[in-house]
């Protein structure tokens, strides 16, 4: 069982690197506090661990082994937005435990852990309670002691800073009632957003670090390009291109501890980052040399299919169990539900230990450590040099064309088993074509995401159908088994017939969809 939380706090800088100018202020009676309980004084003492290139800082990580308090154990924080962070503890050991180590295996890979700061926290806790001394917030003010540990030991510094962290639950307006209050008592938002982020900011051995009780400037990261309209107009097609796929790996690697942590939807939504990134690589070849993404592509093929390898007999087993519900009581003849339930059972793959061995995996690791070295060293083709749009703009209605090749001939032909291949082909089509123009949009702007949005209305269109085509065959075996129990198979084959008349509503309908998608004004918004 792993034991996580969600920490919602803000934390404040002293205006002279000491205690706040006016004291911490009188907080009883302000937003539903009813009374302010001196916890007293705790000392904790944490190390900080990192690669020695910080990986894990780069993304906003932290990994402690801390004493003191009454959570003394390792603790793993993961970014989820401002002020917001998942918290994963493990109990109080010398080694880090196997589980947190998971956690962060997308990030360190074969780099390795080491003590990286080491913070001494006098910590001075106030507990905010409403009327019922139900727990509001921690109110504390910290007196830390930083030293670096790597890559050499370096002189240790100090500062003092308040933090204020909502109760499980709480309100996150609470922490904006509090801010004027705190303001007051000559306190300051924080710079930095974790004690760890100042001492490496502040000891930093290259120097340029933030001075000490400076507060630094928001500004532009290493290497980032300026945004808005003239940057997008004087973009390369290169530029554009890799800002999407180092979208899409970024997204990989950040959503790998939520699917080890089995995060509702984590795993779709990483399948669905292999996929728009593959699907990059064969819609702009002529912006990365598909002589090295044809490979990587291959093994993104394979990740996504070992990320679906239960979702889609869970989706299908959803589907099948929708439209039971829909069938009237005196219509359901035999334990269909239960027949259902066992199929779907005998089609499990043990996802969970099968998902986490892929993700330790060599294989796995190997190919992270690939699209590293792509955005390292891209491998760009001499149209990645010419503007965006034009480039992007071609590539976009290519896809488009691929498909109305596809859905031509597939339009007329008669329904039956080669036209749902057919059509199932025109699926993969529409969603290339889709995601070729979601990452148009920073290029074309407005008429890209318009573009993205017909495809996808073609994609889900032809996706129900096929959905159907596969529920179909699933009944048809679960007919088989019922039948071959000595069940009834009437509840069955009335399920069979109304997915094939929902697959026959969804052809229907495909025509005039497709007439719309392909008036001429859409692609038309496409051009100069």
């Amino acid at each position: 069982m792993v034991d996580m939380m969600r920490e919602i706090e803000r934390k404040y800088e002293t205006t002279d690197d000491g205690a706040p100018s006016g004291g911490l202020p009188e907080l009883a009676g302000v937003a539903g506090i009813a009374q302010v309980r001196d916890e007293g004084v705790v000392t904790l003492d944490a190390t900080y661990y990192d690669t020695p290139g910080q990986r894990l800082a780069a993304d906003g990580i932290t990994l402690r082994r801390r004493t003191g308090g009454d959570d003394a154990g390792w603790h793993l924080k993961l970014p989820v937005g401002p002020d917001v962070r998942d918290e994963i503890r493990a109990p109080l050991a010398d080694a880090l435990p196997a589980h947190l180590a998971g956690l962060v295996r997308s990030r360190v890979r074969g780099h390795g852990l080491v003590p990286l700061v080491h913070l001494l926290s006098e910590r001075n806790v106030r507990h905010l309670l409403d009327d019922d001394g139900t727990l509001l917030a921690e109110l504390s003010a910290d007196r830390v002691t930083a030293r670096r540990l790597a890559p050499a030991p370096g002189d240790p510094l100090s500062w003092t800073e308040v933090e204020v962290e909502l109760a499980e639950g709480g309100d996150p307006a609470l922490l904006d009632t509090l801010e004027p209050h705190l303001i007051d008592a000559g306190l300051r938002r924080a710079d930095l957003p974790s004690k760890l982020a100042r001492a490496l900011a502040e000891t930093d051995p290259r120097g340029g670090g933030r001075k000490p009780g400076k507060p630094g400037k928001p500004g532009k990261k290493p290497g980032q390009k300026k945004s808005g309209k003239k940057a997008a107009a004087k973009a390369t097609a290169g530029d554009a291109i890799l800002d999407y796929v180092r979208r899409q790996i970024t997204a990989i690697v950040t959503l790998d501890p939520a699917a080890r942590l089995d995060t509702p939807d984590s795993v779709h939504r990483m399948r669905v980052a292999t996929r728009r990134l593959r699907s990059a690589f064969r819609s702009y070849r002529k912006v990365l040399d598909r002589t090295v993404t044809d490979p990587i592509g291959a093994e993104l093929k394979w990740l996504a299919a070992e990320l679906g390898i239960d979702r889609d007999r869970e989706v299908l087993t959803a589907r099948i169990a929708e439209r039971l519900a829909e069938v009237p009581v005196e219509l359901r003849l035999g334990p269909v539900a239960a027949r259902l339930e066992i199929w779907s059972h005998a089609r499990r793959t043990g996802s969970r230990d099968r998902l986490i061995g892929v993700l330790d995996g060599e294989r796995y690791l190997a190919l992270l450590d690939t699209l590293d070295a792509l955005l390292a060293d891209p491998p760009l083709c001499p149209a990645a040099a010419r503007p965006a749009a034009e480039v992007i703009r071609k590539a976009v209605l290519r896809d488009y064309e691929r498909l109305a090749d596809r859905l031509g001939p597939a339009l007329d032909a008669p329904s039956g088993p080669d036209r749902d291949i057919v059509l199932h082909e025109a699926r993969k089509d529409a969603k290339r074509a889709r995601y070729a123009a979601e990452a148009a949009r920073p290029a074309l702007g407005p008429p890209a995401k318009a573009f993205a949005g017909l495809m996808t209305e073609v994609q889900e269109l032809l996706g129900d159908h096929q959905d159907s085509v596969v529920a179909r065959e699933a009944l048809r075996e679960l007919a088989i088994q019922a039948h071959a129990a000595g069940e009834s198979t009437f509840t069955v084959g009335l399920l069979y017939g109304r997915e094939e008349a929902r697959a026959a509503a969804r052809e229907r309908e495909l025509p005039g969809l497709w007439a719309e998608v392909s008036r001429k004004e859409h692609r038309a918004a496409l051009e100069p």
